[in-house]
């Protein structure tokens, strides 16, 4: 079999090209590929599409490709930390689908499980079933595409709406632990995210802070099996930022 391993981190996404379409895992600065997106970032890939919880902050993660222009269209749960993000959107730049925390994991793992759709009581009865969200303003700050309205039905007599898996091109993820065939071991809070991006992309490719070789994890650990997984590259112990640093001022008395 051929390996999985890629040398660099330039190597692994060399393929991507304009167009693609990216699941990338992470939560907050929790997590995220960062080693993948800056070799994305240092090529010449343009017009990508993201599914992403988010999307960074100014200057770092999926921010450093979006502040570049590189990025078209958003499908993401929460955007609040970026300034640029909101300046593109709102000047209409971006194309931008908001959508539940909740219904963008379980579509990112519907379509990694081979579901093409599937019901969901969130969001019901509000613009996410009923259409009408902004997903691009015109540079006069009026609506130039709106989200459609979506397929509600009854079951025990309760609503849903059908929401569609998500399947990409492409997917990024950041591991503390991986083996030569792919197997991951995601740390704490990495967790959220990761393994329904690995899910979601046709041709996976994970960044590991530490790799190993088969059979040095024992299987009740693994999160994900490397049967997601198309390639692995080993980018070590990741410098970790803080989103929003908190400190409790010194007191004078």
């Amino acid at each position: 079999m051929e390996s999985k391993v890629v040398g660099t981190a330039a190597a692994a996404v060399a393929d991507i090209g304009s167009g693609a379409t990216l699941a990338v895992g992470g939560f907050g600065l929790c997590g995220i590929p960062d080693a993948l997106i800056a070799a994305i970032a240092a090529g010449e890939a343009t017009d990508l599409a993201v599914f992403s919880n988010n999307c960074g902050v100014d200057d770092h993660g999926l921010g450093i490709l979006l502040s570049a222009g590189r990025i078209a269209r958003v499908t993401s749960s929460y955007v609040g930390e970026n300034k640029e993000f909101a300046r593109q959107y709102l000047g209409g730049e971006l194309e931008v689908e908001l959508i539940p925390q909740g219904t963008l994991a379980e579509r990112l793992r519907a379509g990694g499980a081979g579901i093409p759709a599937f019901y969901t009581p969130a969001g019901v009865g509000t613009p996410i079933s009923e259409g009408g969200l902004p997903w691009r303003y015109a540079p006069d700050g009026s609506v130039a595409l709106a989200s459609p309205p979506k397929e509600v039905r009854v079951f025990g007599g309760r609503r849903y709406v059908l929401e569609e898996g998500i399947v990409t091109d492409f997917a990024l993820v950041h591991a503390a632990v991986g083996d030569t065939e792919g197997n991951l071991v995601f740390e704490k809070a990495a967790l959220n995210f990761n393994p329904p991006a690995a899910m979601a992309g046709r041709v996976t490719i994970a960044q590991v802070e530490r790799l190993v070789a088969p059979g040095e994890l024992d299987p009740a650990q693994v999160h994900l099996p490397g049967v997601f997984v198309q390639r692995i590259v080993h980018t070590g112990t990741q410098d970790k930022r803080i989103e929003k640093r908190t400190v409790r001022q010194e007191s004078t008395r």
